[in-house]
């Protein structure tokens, strides 16, 4: 899906000012940073950064290099590993003949639509059930497009029996599961991209429930403390940090081995390795608009540093609901928040950068509910593969052969 400028500007018109204003100031800072061979890093969650087709505009950031490295939940990893997006057809499972017990809740049981030829590629990987696939093609239902695999047939069954493969082929190559699925991952999604450009892209400690035996799997193929420690030397490597609608923030951008407003004090204290998040930017996507409360009351006033120092409850000093995340970027001086809808913010985001430096992106995401938005889904359910295993095996095995 290319750039269309007269969708963008549509799209700009919903926002106020001084949302405006604050997309403005970030690309500012995103794009200073790379003129002076700085470092912008992406924490993203699920849900949403897949069906607004943020992942995928992500992966092209990635590809022009202005992202140099993301993490991400294994739920996101799940679905690139099925090709972001997908067409299934719902039917009531009792239909099917199928006990409900297993069913989720609603009942409904998924058939994934897939070409012929991508059907026969997966029934010489696994065994399929060809007559449950013609039922639920001759059972009446409704299509939709949703986020790739999960819990679509026979998708999300394939993508569970891989996991264990992926996860036997990064332990033997001491990769992390992320990074030995995205040798084989279309390279139009962050794992393929990363995997393509030897660009970090990591699963999250506090993302890795999700994805069904994808998460276990990515949770096995390395440690906590490796993980923990490829995430930290990412981020403080970053000059610019952009988080897109994703919980939890606290305990990722300043965990363990974080000095500024983490927990990092005993380990610098012991002479570990440990990074700062001072002097960096910290740009917020979020819809919550208690964020931008507490935010203005710290740029007023000091007020949550001057509770932490008396240790105040914060959600009664501040009357609002208050999630640990705002605590750290409400205090941090280079901390911006936007609040939006990341299918709204990250495109007018993603142009402004690449206009600022001159690049031509080849993929613009757009806002799923507008026609542009719709037309990229589709696109996206079109054009972007799920992954091959034969792919993955080659080029991890070339490049063994290749270091040795």
């Amino acid at each position: 899906m290319s750039v269309d400028l007269k969708a963008l500007q549509t799209i700009e018109q919903t926002l106020e000012p001084a949302v405006i204003e604050r997309i403005d100031a970030a690309a500012d800072r995103i794009a200073a940073a790379k003129e002076r061979g700085g470092k912008v890093a992406v924490v993203t969650g699920s849900g949403p950064n897949v069906h607004e087709g943020v992942t995928t505009l992500i992966a092209e950031l990635m590809r022009v290099g202005v992202v140099d490295g993301v993490s991400t939940s294994s739920a996101v990893i799940a679905h690139e590993m099925g090709g972001v997006l997908d067409k299934v057809k719902r039917v009531l499972g009792d239909a099917l003949g199928l006990p409900p017990d297993i069913l989720p809740r609603g009942g409904e049981f998924e058939l994934t639509l897939m070409e012929d030829d991508a059907l026969a590629s997966m029934a010489a990987e696994m065994p399929l059930d060809m007559a449950l696939i013609e039922k639920l093609k001759q059972t009446p239902g409704k299509t939709i497009i949703k986020a790739a695999g999960n819990l679509g047939y026979p998708m999300g069954l394939w993508l569970e029996r891989l996991a264990l493969e992926v996860l036997a082929v990064a332990r033997a190559h001491g990769m992390s599961f992320e990074e030995a699925a995205g040798h084989g991952a279309d390279e139009r999604t962050m794992i393929g991209r990363g995997a393509a450009t030897g660009l970090p892209v990591l699963v999250t400690i506090p993302q890795l429930v999700g994805g069904g035996a994808i998460g276990l799997a990515i949770g096995d193929s390395i440690s906590i403390t490796e993980r923990a420690s490829r995430l930290a030397h990412m981020l403080g490597s970053a000059d610019v940090i952009i988080e897109s609608a994703v919980a939890l923030t606290q305990e990722i951008h300043d965990g363990p081995l974080e000095t500024h407003t983490g927990h990092g004090l005993w380990a610098a204290w012991q002479k570990h390795w440990t990074y700062s998040l001072e002097g960096k930017t910290l740009i917020r996507m979020d819809l919550d608009p208690a964020l931008e409360t507490v935010w203005q009351a710290e740029r007023h006033s000091s007020a949550v540093q001057e509770a932490i120092a008396k240790g105040l409850p914060k959600t009664k000093l501040f009357k609002v609901p208050f999630r640990m995340e705002m605590s750290g970027f409400a205090r941090h001086d280079g901390s911006l928040p936007i609040i939006a809808d990341i299918g709204v913010a990250w495109p007018l985001l993603a142009q402004r950068v690449a206009a600022r430096l001159g690049l031509t992106l080849e993929f613009m995401s757009y806002p799923q509910q507008t026609e542009p938005g719709q037309v990229m889904r589709e696109a996206i359910v079109r054009e972007i593969k799920p992954l091959q295993r034969e792919k993955m095996l080659d080029r991890i095995k070339t490049g063994v052969r290749r270091e040795a």
